[in-house]
């Protein structure tokens, strides 16, 4: 099983990026996924999630109303919509693959990850 992230980049205050996440190796209708950020010197945080087929959807407080995580089960991609960006969004990050959803979903399975894209927010 294999993601990539792609649409990492920099963005001013305000602006928009669109990350996506390409998967292989796997299934990819029958596992929800996450999108995951590591800001320099923090830990990781959750930033959404998407059931798998999409019907439901997750997002931590920091990016609820700012970002869409959406998903294309015909072509195997994820996709986050990142709106309103602010500096505190400058992060690397990173695609995840589910293989069991108990509990909130900050706290699922997540055995797959992706090697990151990197977010920088800045004027």
């Amino acid at each position: 099983a294999q993601l990539v992230e792609s649409g990492g980049g920099l963005a001013q205050p305000g602006g928009s990026l669109r990350l996506s996440c390409a998967a292989s190796g796997f299934t990819f209708g029958h596992h929800a996924m996450g999108w995951f950020r590591q800001a320099p010197g923090k830990e990781r945080e959750f930033v959404a999630a998407i059931t798998y087929l999409g019907s439901s959807t997750y997002y931590s407080d920091s990016v609820k109303g700012r970002f869409t995580v959406s998903r294309d089960n015909a072509k195997n991609t994820m996709y986050l919509q990142m709106d309103n960006l602010i500096p505190e969004d400058t992060a690397v990050y990173y695609c995840t693959k589910s293989q069991g959803e108990i509990g909130p979903p900050p706290t699922w399975d997540y055995d797959v990850w992706g090697q990151g894209t990197q977010v920088t927010v800045s004027s």
